[in-house]
């Protein structure tokens, strides 16, 4: 490697060791499940993941997944619009946009790439976008990737939408004006004043743009935050992820046929990344099958997640402003949060310590995620062990 590039990560990877901002990676060695097994311990209490419903590992994906591997191969072949669309891609979208009650969609490799390929897709330099402060990194990279200046990528108060008017009243002289927002917020687990929001994109005559990432499957009997407030109809674009609760990967871009077309011609991911192996198309099919048909998923979730937040209150922990799965445990101190996180994983526990620059300095916290798989005797064992660790740290008396 070269001297002056090796120095600088020698030196950079100091400085985060020193500042506790220094993150190891734990490796599973097993389905992603209740209980999993990390390095190389087996039955540790996983909330460190996004398999809300516990599909990451259900027989009937798996099935799908090996008839698509049997009848189409492994790989696609080709991006989508040379000849990696196949027709198990055709009839994923088509569910996708009849589960979402819209006109169409299109899938993407990731959330990720979603953002990353509708934002620059649909805004000009004619244009403005108006972005809530605490939206997920992919959105604010999708902004920057438009290469508009900084001036036209305005931020508004965390759901505040004093400052969110604010911001459309000094913007007017633009083409357009899109508004984004997540859905459900990623690391706080707080939800988007989504009606509020499209009031004021309505009076301004600005369009509105919801990623909800961390909606789809949680929230609106699992189709998500605009069907949560009744919304689906008035949300210009909305992302969702096949990654978290669908339980597999990707992500896609639900709206008018006008949007879904515009993308198929002009969404970089989508023109110039290979598609999704056929497999992955299949088990998320069965996915939407299972979320269509399966209601008690969605309301186990929601049972664990009020038994969960329940005993880390009564425990002593503050679990911030979530109104949802995502259950922060505050606090606010770096070091203290990657003591934690140790702490409980000694305990057979992997929560994950979640630190800046993922949150603000000061604001760290320990992100807990339960789960449609979690027994009770799961979430014992894991309050138990956020007890003892807390008290040993002195984060609870």
């Amino acid at each position: 490697m070269n001297r002056q590039l090796s120095d600088w990560l020698t030196d950079q990877l100091a400085e985060l060791k020193s500042q506790h901002l220094y993150k190891t990676i734990q490796v599973m060695d097993s389905p992603s499940g209740p209980r999993i097994k990390v390095n190389n311990r087996e039955g540790i209490v996983n909330l460190a993941s996004n398999n809300y419903l516990g599909l990451a590992n259900d027989p009937r994906l798996k099935a799908a997944a090996i008839a698509a591997i049997e009848k189409y191969g492994v790989g696609a072949g080709a991006v989508r619009p040379i000849i990696g669309t196949m027709t198990v891609h055709e009839e994923l979208e088509e569910k996708l946009a009849s589960f979402k009650h819209v006109e169409a969609a299109i899938v993407f490799q990731s959330g990720f790439s979603a953002n990353a390929g509708v934002i620059p897709a649909i805004v000009t330099k004619e244009d403005v976008i108006i972005s809530d402060q605490l939206n997920h990194a992919s959105i604010i990279d999708g902004c920057r990737l438009t290469g508009l200046p900084n001036e036209q990528r305005p931020i508004y108060q965390h759901k505040d939408m004093d400052s969110l008017e604010d911001c459309l009243k000094q913007n007017r002289r633009f083409r357009k004006r899109l508004i984004i927002t997540d859905g459900v917020f990623s690391m706080d687990g707080d939800i988007a004043p989504l009606p509020d929001i499209v009031k004021l994109a309505e009076q301004y005559d600005a369009a509105v743009m919801i990623d909800d990432a961390h909606g789809s499957g949680v929230l609106g009997g699992g189709r998500g935050t605009a069907y949560h407030f009744n919304l689906q109809d008035r949300i210009d674009v909305q992302l969702g992820t096949l990654s978290k609760a669908v339980g597999v990967m990707g992500g896609y871009i639900a709206g008018n046929c006008l949007l879904i077309d515009w993308l198929r011609q002009r969404g970089r991911p989508f023109l110039f990344s290979t598609a999704h192996p056929p497999a992955v198309a299949a088990a998320v099919l069965a996915a939407i099958e299972i979320m269509e048909t399966e209601p008690a998923l969605n309301q186990r979730l929601w049972e664990n997640t009020r038994y969960w937040k329940s005993g880390l209150k009564q425990i002593g922990f503050d679990t911030g402003v979530s109104e949802t799965p995502i259950t922060p445990v505050m606090t606010n101190d770096e070091a203290k949060t990657l003591a934690l996180q140790e702490a409980l994983l000694d305990e057979g526990v992997l929560a994950t310590a979640i630190i800046y620059p993922t949150v603000a300095r000061g604001k760290a916290r320990i992100r807990t995620m339960p789960s449609a798989m979690h027994s009770r005797d799961d979430l014992d064992v894991a309050l138990t062990a956020f007890q003892r660790a807390g008290r040993k740290l002195g984060i609870i008396g």
